[in-house]
Protein backbone atom coordinates (compact mmCIF):
# COMPACT_ATOMS: atom_id res chain seq x y z
CA UNK A 1 0.00 0.00 0.00
CA UNK A 2 3.26 2.34 1.15
CA UNK A 3 4.62 1.96 -2.26
CA UNK A 4 1.26 2.34 -4.46
CA UNK A 5 0.93 5.84 -2.63
CA UNK A 6 4.40 6.56 -3.25
CA UNK A 7 4.05 5.97 -7.00
CA UNK A 8 1.06 7.74 -7.14
CA UNK A 9 2.49 11.11 -5.70
CA UNK A 10 5.81 10.48 -8.03
CA UNK A 11 3.39 10.29 -10.42
CA UNK A 12 0.79 13.49 -9.36
CA UNK A 13 4.69 15.45 -8.92
CA UNK A 14 5.67 14.50 -12.36
CA UNK A 15 2.43 15.68 -13.99
CA UNK A 16 2.76 19.07 -12.22
CA UNK A 17 6.18 19.44 -13.39
CA UNK A 18 5.29 18.79 -16.65
CA UNK A 19 2.30 20.98 -16.71
CA UNK A 20 3.98 23.87 -15.49
CA UNK A 21 7.16 23.44 -17.37
CA UNK A 22 4.98 24.04 -20.44
CA UNK A 23 5.56 22.67 -23.74
CA UNK A 24 6.81 25.86 -25.64
CA UNK A 25 3.23 27.63 -25.61
CA UNK A 26 3.05 31.37 -26.55
CA UNK A 27 0.17 33.35 -26.47
CA UNK A 28 -0.77 35.43 -29.73
CA UNK A 29 -0.43 38.30 -27.98
CA UNK A 30 3.15 37.66 -27.48
CA UNK A 31 4.11 37.33 -30.81
CA UNK A 32 1.86 40.59 -32.00
CA UNK A 33 3.77 42.22 -29.64
CA UNK A 34 6.74 41.54 -30.94
CA UNK A 35 5.60 43.20 -34.07
CA UNK A 36 3.96 46.02 -33.27
CA UNK A 37 5.28 46.58 -30.23
CA UNK A 38 4.21 48.08 -26.54
CA UNK A 39 3.35 51.52 -27.58
CA UNK A 40 0.31 51.60 -30.15
CA UNK A 41 -1.63 54.56 -31.54
CA UNK A 42 -4.51 54.64 -33.48
CA UNK A 43 -6.51 56.87 -35.69
CA UNK A 44 -9.49 56.04 -38.00
CA UNK A 45 -10.34 57.83 -41.11
CA UNK A 46 -14.27 59.05 -40.88
CA UNK A 47 -16.28 57.99 -43.56
CA UNK A 48 -18.25 60.93 -45.19
CA UNK A 49 -21.07 58.05 -46.11
CA UNK A 50 -21.44 56.61 -42.52
CA UNK A 51 -19.26 59.08 -39.79
CA UNK A 52 -21.59 57.29 -36.77
CA UNK A 53 -20.17 53.94 -37.30
CA UNK A 54 -16.49 55.44 -37.66
CA UNK A 55 -16.66 56.06 -33.26
CA UNK A 56 -17.93 52.58 -32.86
CA UNK A 57 -14.60 51.14 -35.20
CA UNK A 58 -12.15 53.47 -33.71
CA UNK A 59 -13.61 52.17 -29.80
CA UNK A 60 -13.21 48.49 -31.01
CA UNK A 61 -9.90 49.14 -32.19
CA UNK A 62 -8.61 50.75 -28.98
CA UNK A 63 -10.45 47.74 -27.05
CA UNK A 64 -8.30 45.24 -29.33
CA UNK A 65 -4.77 46.98 -28.74
CA UNK A 66 -5.87 46.89 -24.88
CA UNK A 67 -7.15 43.62 -24.32
CA UNK A 68 -5.32 41.50 -27.46
CA UNK A 69 -2.02 42.91 -28.23
CA UNK A 70 -2.17 43.71 -24.05
CA UNK A 71 -0.17 46.99 -25.24
CA UNK A 72 -0.63 50.87 -24.22
CA UNK A 73 -2.65 53.49 -26.06
CA UNK A 74 -0.43 56.19 -26.65
CA UNK A 75 0.13 59.21 -29.27
CA UNK A 76 1.04 59.18 -32.50
CA UNK A 77 4.58 60.94 -30.89
CA UNK A 78 5.20 58.63 -28.59
CA UNK A 79 4.29 55.38 -30.41
CA UNK A 80 6.30 52.33 -32.04
CA UNK A 81 3.42 51.67 -33.92
CA UNK A 82 0.57 53.83 -35.23
CA UNK A 83 -2.83 52.02 -36.95
CA UNK A 84 -4.52 53.64 -39.48
CA UNK A 85 -7.95 52.43 -40.00
CA UNK A 86 -10.69 53.17 -42.85
CA UNK A 87 -13.84 51.21 -42.69
CA UNK A 88 -15.54 50.60 -46.20
CA UNK A 89 -19.38 50.93 -46.28
CA UNK A 90 -20.88 48.46 -44.21
CA UNK A 91 -23.40 46.28 -45.50
CA UNK A 92 -25.82 44.16 -44.27
CA UNK A 93 -27.71 41.26 -46.39
CA UNK A 94 -30.89 39.08 -45.17
CA UNK A 95 -29.58 35.34 -44.87
CA UNK A 96 -33.18 34.11 -42.61
CA UNK A 97 -36.51 34.12 -43.97
CA UNK A 98 -39.55 33.06 -41.48
CA UNK A 99 -42.50 30.53 -43.42
CA UNK A 100 -44.45 33.89 -44.81
CA UNK A 101 -41.21 34.77 -46.80
CA UNK A 102 -40.16 38.23 -44.06
CA UNK A 103 -36.90 38.59 -43.14
CA UNK A 104 -35.83 37.83 -39.49
CA UNK A 105 -32.47 37.75 -39.98
CA UNK A 106 -29.43 39.62 -41.53
CA UNK A 107 -26.16 39.75 -41.72
CA UNK A 108 -23.68 42.67 -41.48
CA UNK A 109 -20.37 43.00 -42.94
CA UNK A 110 -17.60 45.73 -42.31
CA UNK A 111 -14.53 45.63 -44.61
CA UNK A 112 -11.74 47.18 -43.05
CA UNK A 113 -8.50 48.57 -43.84
CA UNK A 114 -5.33 48.75 -41.94
CA UNK A 115 -2.25 50.08 -42.55
CA UNK A 116 0.45 49.78 -40.03
CA UNK A 117 3.47 52.42 -39.62
CA UNK A 118 6.58 50.63 -37.58
CA UNK A 119 9.86 52.22 -37.82
CA UNK A 120 9.10 53.58 -41.13
CA UNK A 121 8.17 50.73 -43.00
CA UNK A 122 4.32 50.45 -43.64
CA UNK A 123 1.89 47.80 -44.50
CA UNK A 124 -1.32 47.24 -45.53
CA UNK A 125 -4.10 44.91 -43.74
CA UNK A 126 -7.16 44.23 -45.45
CA UNK A 127 -9.58 42.40 -42.82
CA UNK A 128 -13.64 41.08 -43.10
CA UNK A 129 -15.84 41.01 -40.34
CA UNK A 130 -19.02 39.59 -40.28
CA UNK A 131 -22.08 39.67 -37.77
CA UNK A 132 -25.68 37.94 -37.77
CA UNK A 133 -28.45 39.20 -36.32
CA UNK A 134 -32.11 38.76 -35.85
CA UNK A 135 -34.79 40.50 -36.02
CA UNK A 136 -38.75 40.24 -35.47
CA UNK A 137 -40.92 39.13 -38.95
CA UNK A 138 -41.72 42.53 -41.26
CA UNK A 139 -39.64 44.40 -38.99
CA UNK A 140 -37.27 47.54 -39.98
CA UNK A 141 -33.95 46.98 -38.83
CA UNK A 142 -33.39 50.35 -36.48
CA UNK A 143 -30.01 52.14 -35.81
CA UNK A 144 -29.61 50.84 -32.56
CA UNK A 145 -29.47 47.21 -33.82
CA UNK A 146 -27.18 48.62 -37.11
CA UNK A 147 -24.78 50.28 -34.81
CA UNK A 148 -24.79 46.77 -32.66
CA UNK A 149 -24.07 44.65 -35.57
CA UNK A 150 -21.21 46.57 -37.00
CA UNK A 151 -19.61 47.03 -33.76
CA UNK A 152 -19.66 43.16 -33.61
CA UNK A 153 -18.49 43.22 -36.93
CA UNK A 154 -16.12 45.11 -36.54
CA UNK A 155 -14.87 43.44 -33.00
CA UNK A 156 -14.71 40.12 -35.75
CA UNK A 157 -12.43 42.13 -38.19
CA UNK A 158 -9.66 43.69 -35.64
CA UNK A 159 -9.39 39.67 -34.52
CA UNK A 160 -8.94 38.72 -38.47
CA UNK A 161 -6.09 41.33 -37.81
CA UNK A 162 -4.95 40.20 -34.91
CA UNK A 163 -4.71 36.79 -36.22
CA UNK A 164 -2.82 37.71 -39.08
CA UNK A 165 -0.41 40.26 -36.75
CA UNK A 166 0.35 36.82 -34.47
CA UNK A 167 1.07 34.99 -37.35
CA UNK A 168 3.72 37.14 -38.87
CA UNK A 169 5.56 37.33 -35.26
CA UNK A 170 5.48 33.74 -34.92
CA UNK A 171 7.30 33.59 -38.47
CA UNK A 172 9.52 36.24 -37.68
CA UNK A 173 10.30 33.95 -34.40
CA UNK A 174 10.81 30.98 -36.09
CA UNK A 175 13.09 32.95 -39.12
CA UNK A 176 15.55 33.50 -35.42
Amino acid sequence: MQFFLNTKAFFLLFLVFIVMSGCGYKSSAKFSREVMGEKISTSVIISSEDPQNTVIIKDAVDRAVIEVFQASLVSKANSQTHLLLKMRTPSYAPIVYDENGYVIGYRMSVLLNIIKHTNGASKSYNTRGFHDFSVAPNAIVTDQDRFEAIGFAAQRAIKSFVAQVSAEGARLKNKE
